[in-house]
């Protein structure tokens, strides 16, 4: 059955108090609208997109369209006064005798892909499906600025969207609606509560990070959401690796470790896997020739270059008063400019391929801790530069992410933290097959969490 997103972008945003509605407005470097529009179009269930929005600014929806060739988007539509209106614009554009629809908030950029997995896995046993968290802050009902009530808030939730229907359902409680001369506008899943109070709504675990802009305060906490924004794989993503043979792969510091284990790994699928490092052939990736001698070998030989992965790195572990310039400039050089330099060099290749660059961060990205100064503020500015290069390279095809495992047991831990219970850290082996599985999926932009799972 297909499934059909519909995005309702005809808010006119007014509490904001700009010239263009909110969807509009710029977070991290594109429009509101644009991020959500991109989960959707880059979602391997979404078959078809829908967007409903304001008259007087369907031209920048097109223009938007146009720029990121969003290919699922089938229909622009014209919303109304209401939410309901808008909604209504869309089940009636629709020609298909059933289909799943999937209504969602413009102004929500931040839905992730597990939510939208479960919604569409839940409809079907359920023709209606909800998104909702629990309430974490005491409710009250006020009459006259007095307390008249507090209900208890373990039964009450705070909606979100997406909202989840099949067609042949929506339908006909909006048919009702209609005809119903006390109607009052409200969200999809109250139409079909209030017209068909029998049916099950099934409601889907939210997340915090699936907020709604409606005051400006929101724009400044959503662009340092997006930040500091991180995903963790599905069940659906994690994919087999029969992508791999014959592809032409580069892992810098490939020697040991986690970068190891992805050469191993590669090799095993039938990849054509090139290695590089200091111990194997003298390769310094902070060395620009160093870094264009490894490319031109391997294109030479294979004519193409599908996957670069950079996983060399440093840690030092140390006051920054302490430390001498000497350890700062390689710490400098083996942690960011090792990663610009491979970036600038692997333009044109991956250019040619449409191909994948992988880069690894820290956890310790989120926020600089003593001890971690140099280290920390490097791999911030490693995912800093994964998220700008995604939107420059948007139109190139190429795809860039970055890894962020939680502690793993590698060479280079065990030389700064000493023996440690084995029980409590990441194998090299699972942060590789994670690695490895980011390179196959069609996500650029992304930190991906590998973290550890706690029985």
């Amino acid at each position: 059955m297909k499934n059909i997103a519909i995005i309702l972008a005809s808010g006119k945003g007014s509490r904001l108090g700009y010239s263009l509605p909110k969807q509009f407005i710029k977070v991290a470097g594109k429009m509101i609208i644009e991020h959500t529009i991109d989960i959707f179009q880059k979602h391997p269930k979404i078959d078809e997109i829908f967007i409903v929005g304001n008259p007087n600014f369907i031209f920048l929806i097109e223009n938007i369209i146009i720029k990121n060739s969003f290919s699922k988007v089938k229909k622009v539509l014209i919303g109304g006064l209401e939410r309901s209106d808008s909604s209504m614009s869309a089940i009636n554009a629709i020609d298909d005798k059933e289909a799943n629809l999937i209504f969602h908030d413009a102004v929500r950029p931040m839905i992730s892909n597990r939510i939208i997995d479960e919604c569409i896995n839940a409809l079907i046993k359920y023709n209606a499906v909800d998104v909702a968290m629990l309430a974490t802050d005491t409710i009250i009902k006020v009459d006259d600025d007095f307390i008249s009530d507090i209900p208890d808030r373990s039964k009450l939730l705070r909606g979100q969207t997406p909202q989840a229907f099949k067609l042949s359902l929506i339908k006909k409680s909006y048919e009702k609606a209609v005809k119903d001369p006390l109607f009052l506008a409200t969200d999809d899943c109250g139409v079909v509560k209030k017209y068909f109070p029998e049916e099950k709504i099934f409601v889907v675990q939210g997340e915090e990070i699936n907020m709604k802009i409606t005051y400006e305060e929101d724009l400044f906490l959503m662009d340092k959401l997006f930040q500091t924004k991180s995903i963790k794989l599905s069940n659906n993503d994690l994919n087999n690796f029969d992508q791999l043979k014959n592809k032409v792969i580069i892992v810098y510091g490939g020697h040991y470790g986690i970068g190891k284990d992805i050469v191993d790994i590669c090799l095993s699928n039938n990849a054509k896997v090139y290695s590089f490092s200091r111990t194997e052939n003298n390769t310094d990736i902070s060395n620009i020739d160093d870094i264009i001698d490894s490319l031109k070998k391997v294109y030479k030989l294979e004519g193409s270059i599908n996957y670069i992965i950079n996983t060399a790195g440093r840690l030092d572990k140390e006051p920054l008063a302490h430390m001498d310039y000497e350890t700062i400039d390689s710490s400098i050089g083996a942690n960011y400019l090792g990663n610009l330099i491979i970036a600038k060099e692997s333009f044109k290749y991956l250019t040619e391929s449409k191909g994948s660059l992988l880069f690894f961060t820290s956890s310790s990205y989120t926020r600089g801790r003593a001890m971690y100064s140099v280290y920390s503020s490097l791999k911030a500015a490693v995912v800093n530069l994964v998220q700008a290069l995604a939107s420059e390279w948007d139109n190139f095809g190429i795809r860039i992410n970055c890894i962020n495992p939680e502690r793993t047991l590698t060479p280079m831990r065990i030389k700064n933290f000493g023996k440690e219970n084995p029980d409590t850290l990441l194998t090299s082996q699972e942060v590789a097959q994670i690695a490895i599985r980011t390179l196959l999926l069609n996500i650029s932009g992304e930190v991906i969490d590998v973290r550890k799972k706690h029985t």
